[in-house]
Parts: structure tokens; C-alpha cells; sequence
């Protein structure tokens, strides 16, 4: 999914998602050089979340032994 900042306003950046609404997102969550008008693009990352996945079930396997 791509949203497109539109503007900043306190801790919040107002984005625009691909339906033309908005809504309030925490400058935390933003790049940090973001400026307004720029395009974000909100993934899965399938591989990192595989890895985190192999390795939650290892630990809960090691806990149960």
C-alpha cells in the first residue's frame, strides 16, 4: 500500500491512503527526513516475518522441553 503525506500537524503526520482518505499516523512511524507530499510505501516484509516466526517457535520449544 502506498499513502502520501499530506501535512504534519503535532506528533501526528495526516496521510492519504489510496481511497483519498486520511488518516492520523505518529511521526514515529515516519522516515525521518519524510517531508509532505512524499509517497510511503506500507509492506509485509514476508521474509523478516518467517525469521521471527522460526525463531518464537524455536524459544517456545526450548521452554516446553
Amino acid at each position: 500500500m502506498k499513502v502520501i503525506i499530506d501535512r504534519f500537524e503535532g506528533e501526528y503526520a495526516i496521510v492519504e491512503l489510496p481511497d483519498r482518505s486520511t488518516i492520523d499516523m505518529s511521526k514515529k512511524l515516519i522516515p525521518q527526513g519524510a517531508k509532505e507530499g512524499d509517497v510511503l510505501k506500507i509492506e509485509i516484509d514476508k521474509d523478516e516475518t518467517a525469521k521471527r516466526r522460526e525463531r518464537i517457535q524455536k524459544l517456545m520449544e526450548e521452554l516446553w522441553e
